[in-house]
C-alpha cells in the first residue's frame, strides 16, 4: 500500500510502497478513500524538517538542554548519534481520514461500516477504536474527512463557551478558522474573522462573519470597537499559526473585561502581564480533538469516560461535528480548493505555499482486499542467495530507535546477513529495511518463522512480546538474539525453557539475552583484572536510570514489567559475570510509601549473595538529576578498588600495573555483543552467554521485581 512519508533530517515528503499496518487489540484497520492535507500542520512539520539543525534548536529549547546534559554525561559523540537517529524516524503525514472498515476488534464497528479517524495519508490506516466514529448516510466521504480538523475547533469553541448573542473575534481564516466561524455562527453568536488572505476573509462573510482584511490596511482594534458596540469581544478563538507573539496581545485588547481567549493554533507565547491583570482575562490552550487526547487509557487502551462526568469526549466531538455536517450547518465543500488522487500527492504538497490553496483532499482508488492487506514489500536490496547454516541470515522483529540505531547496524558490522524486517505498522520496517539493505520489510511475524533462508531472528519489540516470540522463534529452529528482558513472569520463563529443551535436542539453537554490559571495554578490562584474585568481591553499582511517568508503557507490569525487569535485569546480570559465581539470594527494598510519590519501584536498592561469598548492592534510581552520570561500577578486593564511570572512564585505586582507562566515545558493548553472537553461529559454538547463565539473571530480575511489588 502507499503512504505519504516525511523525514525529519531533511524535510523530504514521499509517497512510499509500505506492508499493511497488522490490526491489534482494541484497533480497527481501515481502507481510505479521503483524506484532507491539514494546510497549516503539516506545513509546519515540513518547515521544520527542511530547518537546519540550528534553527530545529531554536524552535525546541526544552530538547536543547536535554542534549547539553546528556554531552556532559555521554559525550559529544555519542550524543550526537543519538540526535542524528532520532531525527532519522520517518513521520507519516496527516490525521483527517475518511474510509471504510476491513477488520475489526471491537463490537461496536464492523467489517464494511463508512467511518472516519484521525488516520494517516495512508491507503490503510490503524487507529484506536476511540479516535473513529461512523459516517452518517448523508455524509459524503469528502466532506466527512474534515471532521478531525472540525473537531479540533469545536473543542477551542466548548472552551470559549459561548452563549447565544455574544460576539467573538476568530483570528486565522484557515480551514479550522473558517469551521469555528460557522460553529459559532450555528451557537447564535456574532463571529467577527481576521486574516491577510481576502479570499479567506470574502469565505467567512458567505459564512455570515464580518471580517477584516488586514492586506487592505484595515486595523482590528478599531473595526472590534465597532463590532463589539464599544464593550469589546466575548472571546478570542486563535486559530492562526505564527511566531509572533503580538496575536494574543491584540486578542486582549479586543476583549472586554473577563473576556476569553482560546488557542486553537500555534503563536508566539510571551503574555504580557498586564493585558491579562486589568481585564482579568482568562487564557486556555485547547488540547486537540478534546479530552481523552494524549490518554493512553482512554486512546490506547480503548476505555471510555463516564458521560455523565464528560459529556464530550474526542470521540463524541467527531460525532457532533459529522451531525452538523448532516443537518446543513457546516458547509465543507466550499472550502476545497483542490482535489488530488493519491498517486500525485508529493504534486499536492507543492501547494503549501500557495495563498490560493486552502482545503486539499487525496482520493484513494478502490483497490481488491488483497492487494491493500499485502503485508510484505520487496525492498532494494537483493535478496540473500541460498547459504550455509552457518552464515547467520537474520530476520529482525522491531525497528525503533534501539534496534535501528545500535542493534540492525551492529549485526551488520558483524557480518550477519539481512533478509526481513517486521515492524507492527511497516513504516520504519521499510525506511530502516531500505537504510541497512534488508530485502523485505514485512508486518507480520510468520515471514520470519516459515523463512527457511532466515536461521536467525533478533527480537526487539514490547517487552510483553519478548517471551511468545522467543517461543516461536524456537520452535521454528532459529537462533534467537532477545533484547532483554528475555520475560515477563516466572511462568513465560518456564515455558521458554521447556521449549528451548525440546527444539535443542541436537544442541545447535542458541539463545542469548542482548547483556551488552558484559562486552564494554571497561567491564571486559575489569573481569580481566578480577581474573586473578579469588577472594570475595564486593561491588556497588549506582544507576541514575532517571524518571519514567508512572502511565508509560514500561512502568506497567503486564506490558512493560516494571523497570527492575525492563532494565535492571543489566546490572544482575553484569555483577553475575563479574562475580562468576552463581547467586545464592538476594534483599531488596524500595523508596518508603510517602504522598507525592507516583513509582516506588524504579527507586530501589538490591542486594545479591554469592555462592563464592562475595556480595553486591545495586542502587537502582529514578530519582536523580540528568545531569549527573547514569552508571558506575565500583568493585572492591584485596586491598584494591576498581571504579568505572559512565563506560567512559575505568580508574584502578591499588592495583598493579594498572592506572586509568579512557574512551574518546561511550562504548556499552553494544557492537562486541552482537558480534560476538554472530560468531558463534559463524564458527558452530555455543552462545557466548551461556543458556544457564541467561535463565538465571533472567530469574533472579523477575524474582527481585516481584519481592518489590509485594
Amino acid at each position: 500500500m502507499k503512504q505519504i512519508l516525511q523525514n525529519l533530517s531533511n524535510g523530504k515528503t514521499s509517497l512510499v510502497d509500505v506492508p499493511c499496518p497488522k490490526n491489534i487489540k482494541f484497533n480497527i484497520l481501515i481502507a481510505t478513500t479521503t483524506t484532507v492535507v491539514s494546510a497549516g500542520t503539516e506545513r509546519m512539520l515540513i518547515d521544520f524538517g527542511k530547518a537546519n539543525l540550528l534553527s530545529k534548536a531554536k524552535q525546541q529549547p526544552d530538547k536543547v538542554k536535554m542534549v547539553l546534559n546528556k554531552v556532559i554525561t555521554d559525550g559529544l559523540m555519542t550524543t550526537v548519534d543519538a540526535v542524528r537517529s532520532k531525527l532519522d524516524q520517518p513521520l507519516p503525514l496527516g490525521y483527517c481520514n475518511a474510509g471504510v472498515i476491513l477488520e475489526s476488534d471491537v463490537d461496536k464497528f464492523e467489517p464494511g461500516d463508512r467511518v472516519v479517524s484521525n488516520g494517516n495519508h495512508a491507503e490503510v490506516v490503524r487507529v484506536p477504536k476511540n479516535l473513529c466514529v461512523k459516517i452518517p448516510d448523508d455524509v459524503d466521504d469528502e466532506s466527512a474527512s474534515f471532521t478531525v480538523l472540525g473537531a479540533i475547533g469545536l473543542q477551542g469553541i466548548r472552551l470559549i463557551q459561548p452563549t447565544i448573542g455574544e460576539c467573538f473575534v476568530v483570528t486565522g481564516l484557515g480551514l479550522i478558522g473558517l469551521l469555528c466561524v460557522q460553529m459559532l455562527r450555528a451557537n447564535g453568536c456574532r463571529v467577527l474573522g481576521i486574516d491577510f488572505d481576502s479570499n479567506k476573509c470574502e469565505l467567512a462573510r458567505k459564512f455570515g462573519a464580518e471580517t477584516v482584511d488586514l492586506s487592505k490596511g484595515e486595523d482590528p482594534i478599531i473595526v472590534v470597537q465597532s463590532f463589539s458596540r464599544g464593550r469589546g469581544v466575548d472571546g478570542v478563538l486563535v486559530t492562526a499559526a505564527t511566531q509572533s507573539d503580538e496575536v494574543i496581545h491584540q486578542s486582549a485588547e479586543m476583549c472586554r473585561k473577563r473576556g476569553r481567549i482560546v488557542l486553537v493554533g500555534v503563536v508566539g507565547l510571551n503574555l504580557r502581564r498586564d493585558d491579562f491583570f486589568k481585564k482579568e482575562i482568562t487564557f486556555q490552550v485547547s488540547a486537540s480533538y478534546g479530552p481523552g487526547r494524549y490518554d493512553s487509557f482512554y486512546e490506547d487502551e480503548g476505555n471510555d469516560y463516564p458521560i455523565g462526568f464528560v459529556r464530550w469526549t474526542e470521540q463524541r466531538n467527531f460525532e457532533a461535528v459529522l451531525d452538523m455536517m448532516s443537518s446543513g450547518v457546516l458547509d465543507v465543500k466550499s472550502v476545497i480548493t483542490h482535489r488530488f488522487d493519491i498517486e500525485n500527492a508529493i504534486e499536492a504538497y507543492g501547494l503549501l505555499d500557495n495563498p490560493d490553496a486552502l482545503g486539499i483532499v487525496l482520493n484513494y482508488p478502490s483497490q481488491s482486499r488483497e492487494i491493500l492487506t499485502e503485508c510484505k514489500v520487496e525492498l532494494n536490496a537483493q535478496p540473500p542467495k541460498v547459504i550455509d547454516s552457518l552464515i547467520p541470515c537474520v530476520g529482525f522483529i522491531g525497528a525503533g530507535n534501539y534496534a535501528s540505531r545500535t542493534l540492525i547496524p551492529a549485526f551488520k558490522e558483524a557480518g550477519a546477513v539481512l533478509d526481513t524486517l517486521v515492524t507492527s505498522e511497516g513504516i520504519s520496517g521499510v525506511h530502516h529495511g531500505n537504510k541497512n539493505q534488508f530485502s523485505t520489510a514485512s508486518t507480520e511475524t510468520k515471514d520470519l518463522w516459515n523463512n527457511d533462508k532466515i536461521n536467525t531472528v533478533s527480537i526487539v519489540t514490547r517487552h510483553d512480546a519478548h517471551a511468545q516470540q522467543v517461543v516461536d522463534a524456537l520452535k521454528s529452529g532459529k537462533n534467537v538474539f532477545v533484547e532483554k528482558p528475555l520475560a515477563l513472569t516466572i511462568d513465560e520463563l518456564n515455558v521458554i525453557d521447556k521449549t528451548y529443551h525440546e527444539a535443542n535436542e541436537s544442541n545447535t539453537i542458541r539463545l542469548m539475552v542482548g547483556f551488552n554490559r558484559r562486552y564494554a571495554p571497561h567491564i571486559v578490562k575489569m573481569k580481566e583484572l578480577l581474573s586473578s584474585h579469588r577472594s570475595p568481591k564486593s561491588i556497588i553499582i549506582t544507576v541514575n536510570a532517571g524518571a519514567i511517568p508512572g502511565e508509560h508503557w514500561v512502568q506497567n507490569s503486564l506490558i512493560g514489567g516494571g523497570r527492575i525487569i525492563g532494565e535492571g535485569c543489566h546490572f544482575i546480570d553484569l555483577m553475575r559475570h563479574l562475580i562468576g559465581h552463581k547467586i545464592n539470594g538476594f534483599t531488596a527494598t524500595m523508596l518508603g510509601n510517602v504522598p507525592g510519590i507516583q513509582v516506588r519501584n524504579d527507586k530501589a536498592s538490591i542486594t545479591l549473595s554469592f555462592e563464592d561469598g562475595s556480595f553486591g548492592t545495586i542502587h537502582y534510581l529514578a530519582n536523580g538529576g540528568s545531569i549527573f552520570p547514569k552508571e558506575r561500577v565500583e568493585v572492591f578486593c584485596d586491598d584494591a578498588v576498581l571504579q568505572m564511570d559512565n563506560y567512559r572512564v575505568l580508574t584502578g585505586y591499588g592495583w598493579s600495573g594498572f592506572k586509568k582507562m579512557k574512551l574518546f566515545k561511550q562504548n556499552k558493548g553494544q557492537k562486541a555483543c552482537a558480534k560476538a553472537f554472530i560468531e558463534s553461529i559463524v564458527n558452530g559454538k555455543e552462545s557466548p552467554i551461556s543458556y544457564d547463565e541467561v535463565m538465571e539473571s533472567s530469574r533472579v530480575s523477575i524474582e527481585v521485581a516481584n519481592s518489590l511489588s509485594n
